[in-house]
C-alpha cells in the first residue's frame, strides 16, 4: 500500500500511517514515501530538483534543503547543475520498491507486515556513495569536477576530431598500457609522471594534453573500435536515440510497441528467467477501462482486478 504524500509531523506510535489498516489485516505492507522524512522536515515538500540542490530555501528546522548532489555536478568553479532526469525521484522509487520486497519477504516468515519509510534526501545521500565517503573520510566538501574522476585518471572525455568526445574509463596501469599503444605511443606508460594512476591523477592536465595530441587523429567512433579491440574502456557521448540504437543492436530491445498509433514504451530492464517481466502498455484513453472497473467495483469485495489494468 504506497502512500507517496506531504506528511504532518510523526504521530505518535499508536497513530502512525497504516496503524488502523495493519490492524484490520497485520499482513498490510504500507509505505510512505516523502520528501525529507516524518521529523522535522515533515511539513516540507519534497521535489527532485529541490533536494539535488546544494542549497534552497531557509527555515528554522533544516536550514539549506539541498542534498549536494548540484554542488558536485558541472564544470569546475561553474554554475551547479542538475541531473538530466529527477534522478532523485527514480532512486528514492527504487528503494522503496527494496523496503516493500524486503517487507514482503519477512511477512512470507512472519505473517506479519510492517511499515516501510524512504524520503528522497535520504536515498540521494545514500547515492551519493564515494563523494560522501570522501568527506565523511576528510571533513572536506567535495566539488565539481565535470566529467572527471576524483581519485581515477583518464577517466574522462578528452577531445577527438573536430573536438569530439570520447569517454574514456582506464580504470588501472595495465588498460592504461593498452591505451598508450593503441595511440602509438608506449612510452607514455613509462613516463614517471603516468605510469601509475596516482601519478596520472597528480599531473591530470599534462597527461590529458598529451592524450588529447593523439586522439585528434581520428573521431570519437573510430577510437572506440580500436580501444575496444584492446579491452580499454571506452565509448562515443551518444544522443537518447544513440543510445537507443545502441540496445538495439546488443539485442536488449529496449523498446516495447504498445499499439497503432500509440506512442512506443521504454522496455523494462529486468529480465527474469523464470518469470518473464510484464512490459509496459500505452497509458489509457479517457474511460477505456471504465465500463470493467466500474463492473469490478461493483462486484464481490474478493474479485481480482481486471487484467492488465
Amino acid at each position: 500500500m504506497p502512500q507517496p504524500h506531504r506528511p504532518q509531523p510523526r504521530p505518535p506510535a499508536d497513530a502512525a500511517p497504516g496503524t488502523a489498516t495493519r490492524a484490520a489485516n497485520p499482513g498490510l505492507v504500507h509505505c510512505t514515501i516523502t520528501g525529507f522524512g516524518p521529523g522535522a522536515g515533515a511539513q516540507l515538500p519534497g521535489y527532485d530538483f529541490v533536494v539535488q540542490a546544494d542549497g534552497g530555501p531557509r527555515t528554522e528546522l533544516v536550514g539549506a534543503l539541498g542534498g549536494g548532489l548540484m554542488s558536485i555536478t558541472g564544470e569546475p568553479g561553474g554554475t551547479p547543475l542538475k541531473a538530466g532526469v529527477a534522478l532523485v525521484d527514480v532512486l528514492t522509487a527504487k528503494d522503496a520498491t527494496t523496503g516493500i520486497l524486503a517487507a514482503l519477504r519477512h511477512r512470507d516468515r512472519t505473517g506479519q507486515g510492517q511499515l516501510v519509510e524512504v524520503n528522497l534526501l535520504s536515498s540521494l545521500l545514500g547515492s551519493l556513495v564515494n563523494q560522501a565517503s570522501g568527506h565523511l573520510a576528510t571533513g572536506r566538501d567535495p566539488g565539481p569536477m565535470g566529467n572527471r574522476h576524483p581519485s581515477i585518471a583518464p577517466y574522462e572525455t578528452p577531445a577527438c576530431r573536430d573536438g569530439q568526445l570520447l569517454a574514456v574509463a582506464v580504470g588501472n596501469d595495465r588498460q592504461f598500457r593498452e591505451l598508450a599503444r593503441a595511440l602509438g605511443a608506449p612510452e607514455l606508460a613509462e613516463d614517471l609522471r603516468f605510469a601509475r594512476n596516482e601519478d596520472r591523477v597528480q599531473n591530470r592536465t599534462d597527461l590529458i594534453k598529451a592524450l588529447e595530441g593523439r586522439l585528434t587523429s581520428d573521431t570519437p567512433h573510430g577510437w572506440t573500435e580500436r580501444l575496444t579491440a584492446v579491452s580499454v574502456p571506452c565509448g562515443p557521448v551518444n544522443t537518447v536515440s544513440e543510445a537507443m540504437e545502441l540496445a538495439a543492436r546488443l539485442g536488449l530491445d529496449p523498446v516495447t510497441p504498445v499499439g497503432e498509433g500509440r506512442v512506443p514504451q521504454v522496455t523494462s530492464p529486468l529480465r527474469l528467467s523464470g518469470t518473464p517481466v510484464a512490459q509496459p502498455f500505452a497509458p489509457p484513453r479517457l474511460d477505456e477501462h471504465g465500463t470493467a472497473l466500474r463492473t469490478w467495483l461493483s462486484g464481490p469485495s474478493d474479485d481480482p482486478l481486471p487484467p492488465r489494468m
